[in-house]
């Protein structure tokens, strides 16, 4: 992003991003506390849009920048969780984050190769990195309703939701000629 954009867009991109994510933590700490992982979502969502419609940047490019740069937070978040309480399962969570992580590298350098991602249009690595992590999301949800950030049984279908539309606009994006 440093080659499109100016430093001052890039950090006033991430403020209005964080913004967003500390007002849907406020929001959850006000009310509906077990919402809190969908409404820091939805706020960083919200600062994002308003972010690229404030500056004009493109929006696959923010989010894509977003979501690598959000993994590694997770990584961090859960590697201490699973170090403080010998947490077994936030040591999973860890792996798979480094996983993913691992995974969006690998498809940000080998995305424009695929036959069927006809387009080459950035937002392939970061939408599909969502996409697998919702999924996982989804996953855990069908077996373990019990993990932190789940809002019950109907975690199962938000997550997928996510997840379907993450491959969706993936599909769409491939479909659109540069």
């Amino acid at each position: 992003m440093k080659d499109d954009y100016s430093s001052q867009i890039i950090f006033s991109l991430a403020f209005f991003i964080l913004l967003g994510v500390f007002l849907g933590y406020a929001v959850s700490r006000w009310a509906f506390s077990n919402w809190f992982f969908w409404l820091e979502l939805a706020g960083a969502f919200i600062g994002l849009t308003l972010g690229v419609l404030k500056f004009k940047t493109r929006f696959y490019e923010i989010l894509e920048a977003m979501v690598v740069s959000i993994l590694p937070v997770l990584a961090i978040f859960f590697l201490n969780d699973s170090v403080s309480n010998s947490s077994l399962v936030s040591f999973i969570a860890f792996t798979t984050i480094l996983f993913l992580i691992f995974v969006y590298y690998l498809l940000d350098v080998h995305y424009k190769e695929f036959s069927w991602y006809k387009s080459g249009k950035i937002g392939f690595s970061g939408l599909a990195v969502l996409g697998l992590l919702f999924l996982i999301r989804a996953g855990v949800a069908i077996f373990y309703t019990g993990v932190l950030s789940f809002v019950g049984k109907s975690e199962v279908f938000f997550s997928g939701i996510f997840a379907f539309t993450s491959f969706l606009v993936i599909f769409n994006l491939g479909n659109v000629k540069k």
